[in-house]
C-alpha cells in the first residue's frame, strides 16, 4: 500500500487569514469581531457571523488565524495534511470593487500560508494546501470571476475553490455564472460548497436553543437547497467534469433523493429538462464525511453507490447497492476551529466522533475506510502532483 493512500486528510478545516481578520475587526455589523471582557476583567474577542447571534458571537482566538495553531491541532489529531478554507461568510458581504481585490489578494496570502508550511517527510506531498476564494458577490462581472478563477488555478498550492449558495445575488443556478462553471471545469478545481445564511430565523420560534437549530438544521437545509436547485437547473449536463463537493455530507440531498425524483417526474415545468433521473445526479457530487455517525455515512455511501443505476432508468432499481462505491465520494473532514471541546486538554470530537464513525460504517472494507480517511482526498485534488491541477 502506498505512502499516500494511508494519509489522513482534513478537506473540511477553516482559516481567517490575517487580512480577512483585520476587515472583521474595522466592521461594526454583522460580520465583524469585536472585543468584549469577560466576567473576571479578561478581554476576549468574539466573532459574530450572523443575525441574532446567540450568547453574543462565539470567543476566538489565534485557532482561527494562527498557522501553527493550525499545525499544532493537526500533530494532537494525527492529521497529515489539511485543505484549508477562509471560513464563512467569506467576501459576500462587500461591494463588487472590494471583493474583487480582496479576493486576489487572499488568495495569494493562502498560497503563501500553505506553501511556506514544513513539510512532514521528504514525500512531495505537503502539509497543507487550500481552497481560494471567489468574490461572488451582486454586480461583479463574469469576466472579473473568470480571472480569479485562473489566478486559483495557477497557484500550486490552491487546489479548488470554496464558495457560499448565494451565487451573485440570484443563486448559484443563475445562468450567468455558466463561464464560470466552464472555467473552473477546464481548471481541473474542486468546488466546495459550503452554507452561511441557513434559513428564516423565524423557523426556530422564540425559545432560547443557542447555535443548535441553525446550526444543526438550516446549514445543512441551505447546503441541500443549493445542490437540489444546481441539479435543477441542468449543470451536471452541461458541465460533466464538474467535481462539487458538498459540506455536512450533503445535508438532507441523501435522503429526500427519491422524493426529489419522483417530483421532478410529476412536474411539466422540469420533467423533461434532464437527461437523466435525479438520483443519477448524486453521483456526481462529493460529500465531506462530517455527519458524526456511520448509519448517516453509510446511508449517503447507499445513494451514491446506486447513483449509476439510474442513468437510463427512472424506475425503483431493486437489490443492495454496494456500498463501496459510494465510499469512494466521501471525504473526512473536521470543521476546524468550530466546535471546540471544554477542555484544551481534550481531544476534538469533530475529529473522534468522525474517525469512529468512519471505521464503523458496515459495508467498508479497510481500503475503502482508508480512502475516506485520506486516499480519496490524495486522489481528488491531485496531491501526488506538485504542480497541482492540470490545466485543459
Amino acid at each position: 500500500m502506498s505512502f499516500a493512500s494511508k494519509l489522513l486528510v482534513d478537506i473540511h478545516t477553516h482559516v481567517y487569514l490575517p487580512r480577512y481578520t483585520a476587515l472583521l475587526r474595522s466592521r461594526t455589523s454583522v460580520p465583524f469581531i469585536r472585543t468584549t471582557s469577560t466576567p473576571e476583567g479578561t478581554p476576549e474577542d468574539r466573532l459574530l457571523i450572523l443575525d441574532h447571534e446567540p450568547s453574543g458571537g462565539r470567543p476566538v482566538g489565534a485557532q482561527y488565524w494562527d498557522r501553527e495553531e493550525k499545525l499544532k491541532f493537526m500533530d494532537k489529531h494525527g492529521i497529515d495534511v489539511s485543505i484549508v478554507s477562509t471560513a464563512n461568510p467569506w467576501l459576500d458581504f462587500l461591494p463588487a470593487p472590494q471583493a474583487q481585490a480582496l479576493a486576489f489578494e487572499l488568495n495569494e496570502d493562502l498560497e503563501q500560508y500553505c506553501s511556506t508550511a514544513p513539510s512532514p517527510t521528504s514525500h512531495k506531498i505537503k502539509r497543507l494546501y487550500g481552497f481560494g476564494l471567489l468574490p461572488l458577490v451582486p454586480e461583479i462581472t463574469t469576466s472579473a470571476l473568470v480571472d480569479i478563477v485562473h489566478q486559483i488555478g495557477k497557484l500550486p498550492h490552491l487546489r479548488g475553490l470554496i464558495m457560499g449558495t448565494r451565487g451573485i445575488g440570484k443563486g448559484l443556478d443563475d445562468e450567468a455564472l455558466d463561464p464560470v462553471w466552464a472555467a473552473i471545469e477546464k481548471a481541473g478545481l474542486v468546488v466546495f460548497l459550503h452554507p452561511h445564511y441557513g434559513v428564516d430565523v423565524n423557523a426556530w420560534g422564540d425559545k432560547d436553543n443557542g447555535h443548535v437549530l441553525p446550526l444543526a438544521l438550516g446549514f445543512p437545509f441551505e447546503t441541500t437547497t443549493a445542490a437540489t436547485r444546481l441539479i435543477l437547473s441542468g449543470i451536471f449536463d452541461k458541465f460533466p467534469s464538474l467535481r462539487l463537493l458538498l459540506a455536512h455530507s450533503g445535508g438532507a440531498l441523501p435522503v429526500l433523493s427519491s422524493r426529489l425524483a419522483s417530483c421532478i417526474d410529476h412536474d411539466p415545468i422540469v420533467a423533461s429538462r434532464l437527461k437523466h433521473d435525479a438520483r443519477y445526479y448524486l453521483g456526481k457530487l462529493y460529500l465531506d464525511a462530517v455527519a458524526y455517525g456511520p448509519e448517516e455515512l453509510g446511508f449517503a455511501s447507499d445513494v451514491i453507490s446506486r447513483a449509476h443505476r439510474y442513468k437510463t432508468t427512472s424506475s425503483v432499481v431493486k437489490g443492495a447497492a454496494d456500498r463501496s462505491i459510494g465510499s469512494k465520494r466521501m471525504l473526512f473532514g473536521t470543521d476546524h476551529p468550530f466546535f471546540p471541546p471544554l477542555s484544551s486538554t481534550e481531544k476534538w470530537k469533530s475529529v473522534t466522533e468522525n474517525l469512529e464513525a468512519i471505521e464503523a460504517v458496515q459495508g467498508w472494507n479497510q481500503e475503502d475506510k482508508d480512502a475516506v480517511r485520506g486516499g480519496n482526498a490524495v486522489s481528488l485534488f491531485k496531491l501526488e502532483n506538485s504542480d497541482g491541477p492540470e490545466i485543459l
